[in-house]
């Protein structure tokens, strides 16, 4: 009697399984090409959660960049600091698309986009700061203005992406 049930089971197996790979062999593979995804069109509902991959480089526009940091509070420059060295030796002037950072090298050219708008603007580091804990970016004031939702705000949040030349 086992050995019946054994066969019957073992038929039945056999059956859905040449069922099961007669129907894949018959779909066919889409031949559209993948959209190509740059980082802008990606979006984080939940930042805590999700984080951006640190070794992947995107590109948008021509621009070849890599992630740095995201929900990053960035500030601006006051008008006391116009023209005043900076800590890279060059003269601040509040009216370029310059940066201060605390990490990265003088010279480097980042991505500054603002969460609130998708507003962004490409600065230079060329000081350290800011020199408040909680602040990651120091923009100047032109650079600032130019993202920035609410013209009165002193601060925002902003994604950080370094360009990669």
């Amino acid at each position: 009697m086992r050995s019946k049930k054994h066969i019957i089971l073992t038929t039945l197996t056999l059956t859905f399984l040449s069922c099961f790979t007669y129907v894949i062999s018959q779909t066919k593979p889409t031949t559209e090409p993948k959209p190509k995804i740059t980082q802008d069109t990606v979006k984080i509902i939940k930042p805590d959660i999700l984080a951006i991959p640190t070794d992947s480089i995107f590109t948008d526009k021509g621009l070849k960049l890599k992630p740095y940091k995201k929900n990053a509070h960035a500030s601006y420059y006051a008008d006391r600091f116009n023209g005043k060295k900076t800590a890279s030796g060059a003269r601040f002037n509040n009216s370029k698309y310059t940066a201060a950072h605390k990490k990265l090298p003088f010279g480097t050219r980042i991505k500054v986009t603002n969460e609130a708008n998708g507003k962004f603007v490409i600065v230079k580091v060329t000081d350290r700061g800011p020199f408040v804990k909680t602040r990651e970016l120091d923009l100047s004031k032109r650079a600032f203005m130019e993202i920035t939702k609410n013209k009165g705000a002193g601060a925002m949040k902003v994604t950080i992406e370094t360009i990669v030349e």
